[in-house]
């Protein structure tokens, strides 16, 4: 169950990245300063960055579905996301400083959600 939950939540987060991609390319563009932009751009990668992992560990866990480890690297992905790439968005369509405080945090979530994956990596099936 987990492993389709994730490849849905990979989907979408991939979809909601290119349409985030190209409203920055064509609606943002003119509307930010090249600063602002390039904050969003940063968090459209990562966002696709690891919507790609999080397909990866959703394929990994199908194989391996007792996993906790794999398990827990999905939601670390997605905690990640919905942080680093959240707030970055917030800040550059805001302009709320503050927002910027919170962004590594989510990039902690990132570098946990890598290194629980290399902890999974043992359990793999082949």
């Amino acid at each position: 169950m987990t492993a389709r939950l994730f490849i849905a939540i990979a989907a979408l987060l991939g979809a909601t990245g290119v349409a985030g991609g190209a409203f920055a390319a064509h609606a943002l563009k003119s509307q930010l300063s090249e600063k602002a932009l390039s904050t969003f751009e940063t968090g459209i990668r990562y966002q696709m960055y690891h919507a790609l992992a999080l397909l990866l560990v959703a394929l990994l866990l199908s194989r391996s579905p007792d996993s906790p480890w794999l398990t827990a690297t999905g939601w670390s992905f997605i905690i990640g996301i919905a942080i680093f790439s959240g707030s970055l968005y917030a800040l550059s369509l805001s302009g709320i400083r503050w927002l910027g405080a919170i962004t590594p945090l989510g990039g902690a979530a990132f570098i946990l959600g890598w290194i629980l994956l290399a902890i999974a990596s043992p359990s793999f099936k082949p």
